[in-house]
């Protein structure tokens, strides 16, 4: 895998061209390609062992797939693929450009220290000092992910699941990435708190301009997030498009029984 040629056109943010990922005989994800641009929200739907998770691992650079490439527009080394940098500079792309949304927050979270300190500790990673400026910025963001500011200095552990949740978007979100992965994250949650968190991510993704991928099994959390879709079965991708266009007059066999709800995901 080598660097390509940057892509003239800079909204170009990611390009996966045909990702495969076996493990053993085992097939995950099969000669995957599509393209992401700058603000851009991109859903990928699929029953559960569709090849869904493993693909966003893949392309988050979790995992390094078996063929294919994961083509990043990065502020340090332009349109380049993830694999063919050095674990250090895949860690500092991820660091500086990425963030990544848990279905489990306790995944994201540290669970030993204070919500503000999990907000601000990106901040510190990428090499800020002030403490001042930095607690001021978590307070700021805990009242944008509409936390109760005078439990900043609470352990994540004393919050409940929802508002766990908003405490790893505001983690996630606070270092102004410009890609964020999403795996699930309203899995688990009761149907109200699904509903306002998914309120409050559709506003800040879109007020800051980000590009996310996030993988569901809901088609009503992608309908109401993502601007297109990929469906998987399998570890292909049997359709993508426009999200509307998609669910609306879905083409494939697959996606009919996902809309119609015949087929439990």
């Amino acid at each position: 895998m080598s660097m390509i040629t940057p892509i003239e056109r800079d909204e170009q943010l990611l390009v996966v061209e045909g990702l495969d990922k076996s493990f053993g005989p085992i097939g995950a994800c099969r000669d995957v390609s599509f393209e992401l641009r700058r603000g851009e929200i991109l859903g990928i739907v699929g029953e559960s062992g569709s090849g869904k998770t493993t693909l966003l691992r893949c392309i988050s650079g979790q995992l390094e797939p078996t063929g294919g490439q994961v083509l990043f527009n990065s502020r340090r080394h332009g349109m380049h693929d993830i694999f063919a940098l050095s674990e250090q500079d895949r860690r500092r792309i991820a660091r500086e450009e990425w963030g990544y949304v848990h279905q489990n927050p306790r995944d994201g979270l540290r669970m030993r220290v204070s919500g503000g300190a999990n907000v601000a500790e990106p901040l510190m990673m990428n090499g800020r000092r002030h403490y001042g400026e930095m607690r001021e910025q978590s307070l700021n963001w805990f009242e944008r992910v509409e936390l109760d500011l005078g439990r900043i200095d609470n352990k994540p552990r004393t919050f409940s699941g929802g508002m766990q949740q908003r405490l790893q978007i505001a983690r996630n979100l606070i270092h102004n990435p410009s890609l964020v992965f999403m795996d699930e994250p309203t899995g688990g949650l009761d149907v109200s708190v699904q509903a306002r968190l998914l309120d409050l991510m559709r506003v800040l993704v879109r007020e800051m301009g980000l590009a996310a991928i996030i993988v569901t099994h809901d088609i009503g959390v992608a309908r109401l997030l993502a601007d297109r879709l990929l469906v998987m079965k399998s570890g292909f991708v049997v359709e993508q498009g426009l999200t509307d266009q998609v669910l609306d007059d879905p083409q494939h066999g697959y996606t009919q029984l996902l809309v119609s709800s015949v087929l439990q995901i």
